[in-house]
């Protein structure tokens, strides 16, 4: 009996110990972020209070454009080592981290148009861009739309002509969109948070990158965090890097940005050829690993047909293919920071410049 009751209470103490751990949780590049000179900032454009970091003058200035369901704070494992050559800015755009908008604004002109103007505004310089997913996508925007304020760009592993409709039916992220919108038509969408529900939905991609079922397990951990820290992002220290910072991602979500992207509205009058023609600055074109499954489905973001139509182009464009995941910076973000770093700061940023080889 004696040795049932200790057995008991020292269980009880460690789940305690657990779930206080757990609960007071925060990922350790907040404090290497902070301890290079970042500042977390608002500037109010458009009518829309958008969020952003902000790093010390260092060199020329570098917008960073995050992957879709992530923030900012994505970029934290290259923002150190950028921030020693460059005036980083790291920015929520709309539906994102702690940049609301309404739904109507989610669409590639809206908030390209609103990101030129924070250049325009805020930076006050014609900048180096960086736009991973989505984020590519509006990196691309802006070089072909605001050639005054881009002086080269970036383009990590985006959905070029993939995420168009109605092709984005055969890929894989359109299941998350599908979620997306099947969450809105919710009565009491409002009054849950779409993480939860994502979690629910999302068992096999969380068994592929997390390793096992644990769908279950992360609603109820996710859950227990946010009760502790309803004004906090949710990051839950054993997950794997990239999967950690998209559950952090997602839990400042709004499902109405991926709503867009099922229904189609967010291309609206963004055609991805026309607009890859436009862009007159140098472009890197990076491509991550794909798949295309035995269904057909795109597992990835471009396939090499996209890849090498976007090339063609192009007029002024690099390229490299890594075997990276879908976020490079994260996956392999030694390779990622000297990659743009070569690119925007060396000579092959010019004009005309030879195309990188493929990895």
């Amino acid at each position: 009996m004696l040795f049932t009751i200790v057995a008991s209470s020292v269980v009880t103490a460690v789940l305690v110990i657990c779930v206080a751990f757990l609960t007071n949780y925060s990922d350790p590049y907040h404090k290497k972020v902070s301890a290079a000179g970042f500042v977390e900032k608002t500037a109010d454009i458009g009518g829309i209070s958008i969020h952003y970091a902000e790093g010390p003058d260092n060199g020329p200035a570098l917008l960073l454009l995050h992957a879709q369901h992530m923030d900012w704070y994505s970029y934290s494992r290259v923002l150190p080592e950028l921030s020693e050559s460059f005036h980083v800015y790291a920015l929520d755009y709309h539906g994102h981290g702690e940049t609301a908008a309404p739904a109507e604004y989610m669409n590639a002109n809206r908030i390209g148009g609103d990101l030129a103007a924070f250049i325009d505004t805020v930076i006050g310089e014609p900048v180096f861009v960086s736009g991973n997913s989505s984020g590519g996508l509006l990196a691309a925007w802006l070089g072909a739309n605001a050639l005054d304020l881009v002086k080269a760009a970036v383009l990590e592993d985006p959905p070029l002509f993939s995420s168009a409709y109605p092709r984005v039916k055969e890929t894989i992220a359109y299941r998350s969109f599908t979620h997306c919108h099947t969450f809105l038509q919710f009565e009491d969408s409002d009054d849950f948070s779409f993480v939860y529900y994502w979690l629910e939905q999302s068992s096999a991609f969380i068994q592929r990158y997390a390793g096992g079922n644990y769908a279950p397990f992360l609603m109820r951990t996710a859950w227990m965090y946010k009760n502790s820290n309803p004004d906090k992002a949710i990051e839950l220290f054993f997950l794997p890097v990239p999967m950690r910072l998209m559950v952090r991602g997602m839990s400042e979500y709004d499902p109405a940005f991926g709503d867009a992207f099922y229904d189609g509205s967010w291309h609206r009058d963004f055609d991805h050829g026309e607009t890859l023609e436009r862009i007159l600055c140098p472009v890197l074109l990076i491509q991550a690993e794909y798949e295309v499954r035995e269904d057909g489905i795109l597992d990835g973001a471009m396939d090499q047909g996209d890849a090498e139509r976007a090339l063609a182009l192009i007029p002024h464009a690099q390229y490299v293919k890594t075997d990276a995941g879908h976020v490079t910076h994260l996956d392999q973000p030694e390779a990622f920071t000297q990659r743009i770093t070569e690119f925007f700061l060396g000579s092959e940023t010019s004009i005309g410049g030879e195309r990188l080889p493929s990895e």
